[in-house]
């Protein structure tokens, strides 16, 4: 009991490290752009289109990567996919035309569709006793891999052609892979006996849409107000940094709601006090002054990721949810990215109808505020 006890801390920093890993694949070639468009001759969109295909796979095999979690535990799985997308993350190092980089990207996002859906099982597993925190933990992983991303392969970009830093990323993923076959376990001692008519049960379940709504609106007004907020600041005639509250309000929302969740057991008052702070802090964003203005951006960052942070949790600790939690959020995750996916476009083509952002930020306030308030009355 005492092994096992000491050795959950192995299993919850492998979720912290696999959730870094999976942010710090995805994001490494933003700051490749100007690069890789004048070493390839390409257009903006067809810059674009090298993120959205590990997008689109990642998207689609979510769904998947669930059902297999369940079915044959999240250690094989993961056993699977990482070697899967350390291969996939070396290759793109390699590609020499535009094809290839775009076919490695989406077998990247093969590999990493895994993640969700796995870590949610890892944290039931090991910290059942702390899933909250556990679940904001490696939430924070996420945080903290976009911003390595971001940040510190600008200044590899300094040092190194974008190739090695794509092979170095690679080879990070192999190492973690290593690790995770030569030490990663689990506490269960039965497997599950999750079939396809199992899978398919999820989708008359109440709380499974509601959560599938948790994922659009937090995913998508997180991901909308990152997009344009910068852009925002610029029609207000303010300096685009202050848009830097946001991501703060990411990296602190995880592990904060996650010891509140662990302490506090009413879901429904949680998720409304949410709901409306954040719509609170998004519709003060049309007219704030600058002191209120960063804080207000807080807030919209820090109820936002609190609510994905809910949405992850609840399935494992739910009764009706929990044997089926690894699908539940492969589906959720999945069919949530119709946020991210379609919002920032809303967000602009209002302003485009309008030639003003109001709209916009009014647009994104009512859809975070109705769907998280209205949505707590279905958890206790």
């Amino acid at each position: 009991m005492s092994e096992l006890k000491n050795y959950k801390w192995v299993m919850a920093s492998f979720s912290f490290i696999i959730a870094f890993l999976l942010h710090l694949l995805l994001f490494a070639t933003a700051p490749m752009a100007t690069i890789i468009m004048r070493e390839m001759n390409l257009p903006y969109a067809g810059f674009g289109f090298i993120f959205s295909a590990a997008m689109i796979s990642l998207i689609i095999f979510r769904l998947f990567w669930g059902f297999i979690s369940d079915k044959i535990g999240y250690v094989k799985a993961l056993k699977i996919a990482l070697p899967f997308s350390a291969m996939a993350a070396a290759l793109r190092a390699l590609s020499q035309t535009y094809l290839e980089l775009v076919i490695s990207q989406f077998l990247l996002g093969i590999g990493l569709a895994a993640v969700l859906p796995c870590l949610p099982l890892l944290i039931k597993d090991w910290t059942s006793e702390r899933v909250g925190l556990s679940t904001g933990a490696y939430i924070s992983g996420f945080a903290v891999g976009n911003a390595t991303a971001l940040g510190f392969t600008s200044y590899l970009l300094e040092l190194m052609n974008w190739r090695s830093i794509l092979l170095l990323y690679g080879c990070i993923a192999i190492v973690v892979s290593g690790f995770w076959w030569i030490l990663a376990k689990t506490s269960l001692k039965t497997t599950s006996n999750v079939k396809l008519k199992d899978f398919m049960k999820i989708f008359k379940n109440r709380k499974v849409w509601i959560l599938l709504f948790f994922m659009i609106a937090s995913m998508g007004t997180y991901d909308t107000l990152a997009t344009w907020m910068p852009k925002v600041l610029e029609m207000k005639s303010l300096n685009k940094a202050f848009s830097s509250f946001l991501p703060l309000g990411f990296l602190l929302a995880g592990p904060i709601t996650g010891f509140i969740l662990d302490k506090i057991k009413n879901r429904k008052l949680l998720i409304a006090f949410l709901g409306l702070t954040s719509f609170a802090s998004i519709i003060t964003l049309l007219h704030a002054p600058l002191p209120i203005l960063s804080l207000c951006l807080f807030l919209a960052g820090f109820t936002s990721i609190s609510m994905l942070t809910i949405s992850l949790t609840i399935p494992p600790e739910d009764k009706e949810l929990s044997i089926y939690a690894g699908s539940v959020i492969g589906v959720t995750s999945s069919l949530g990215n119709i946020g991210p996916f379609a919002m920032p476009v809303i967000f602009g083509l209002l302003i485009d109808v309008t030639r003003s952002f109001q709209y916009s930020i009014l647009a994104v306030a009512f859809l975070a505020g109705v769907t998280f308030t209205l949505g707590s009355k279905a958890f206790t």
